[in-house]
C-alpha cells in the first residue's frame, strides 16, 4: 500500500514555510498532494485556479507532488484520490489548538485516514499568507517570504486595485 499525504490549506499564497513542508513530505510519503480548498468564507484574494497554477508552478520541481483544488469535505477529497494521511503544518500554539480540534473531528468522521503534523524549519515559523497578503497589499517587499512567481502574482493583484 502507498502511503499518500493530502497537504490541506488555503495557500492564499504559497509561502516557503509551506514549500518547506512539502519539500519534507515528499521525502515520507510515496506521493503528496497539495490540496487547495476553494474556502470562499476566507474571502481569498486568488481565485481557486491562480491558486492551483501558482502551486504547480512553484512545486514543479517535486516529481511525487501534485496539486489539487477542491471544494468538499477533505476527507471525501482524501478518499477519492486515495490519501491515508491528512498532512498538517503547526507554527505556534494556538495553530495546535485548531488542528487537535480538526485531527479529532476528522478521525471521528474517518478513522482510516491518520492526521499527521510537521512544522516548518524555523526561519520560516513567523510567516504566514495573511501577514504576507498584509505586507504586500501596503507595497512592502515579501520576496523573503515568497517564491519569485508569488512576488510577482502579488504585485499584479495589488497594482491592478
Amino acid at each position: 500500500m502507498k502511503n499518500i499525504a493530502a497537504y490541506a490549506g488555503t495557500f492564499d499564497p504559497f509561502t516557503f514555510g509551506h514549500i518547506d513542508l512539502v519539500e519534507r513530505a515528499s521525502n515520507i510519503f510515496d506521493e503528496v498532494i497539495v490540496a487547495i480548498a476553494a474556502n470562499p468564507n476566507k474571502q481569498p484574494l486568488f481565485s481557486l485556479e491562480e491558486r492551483v497554477s501558482l502551486g504547480q508552478e512553484v512545486l514543479k520541481r517535486f516529481a511525487n507532488v501534485r496539486v489539487l483544488g477542491f471544494d468538499c469535505l477533505l476527507l471525501d477529497f482524501a478518499t477519492q484520490h486515495g490519501a491515508n494521511v491528512i498532512l498538517r503544518g503547526l507554527r505556534t500554539v494556538t495553530d495546535f489548538d485548531y488542528e487537535f480540534q480538526l485531527a479529532s473531528m476528522n478521525r471521528y468522521l474517518n478513522s482510516a485516514i491518520q492526521s499527521i503534523f510537521l512544522m516548518p524549519a524555523e526561519k520560516y515559523m513567523y510567516i504566514s499568507s495573511s501577514l504576507v497578503r498584509e505586507i504586500a497589499s501596503l507595497n512592502g517587499d515579501v520576496a523573503g517570504f515568497v517564491p519569485p512567481q508569488v512576488v510577482a502574482a502579488l504585485h499584479r493583484k495589488f497594482v491592478s486595485k
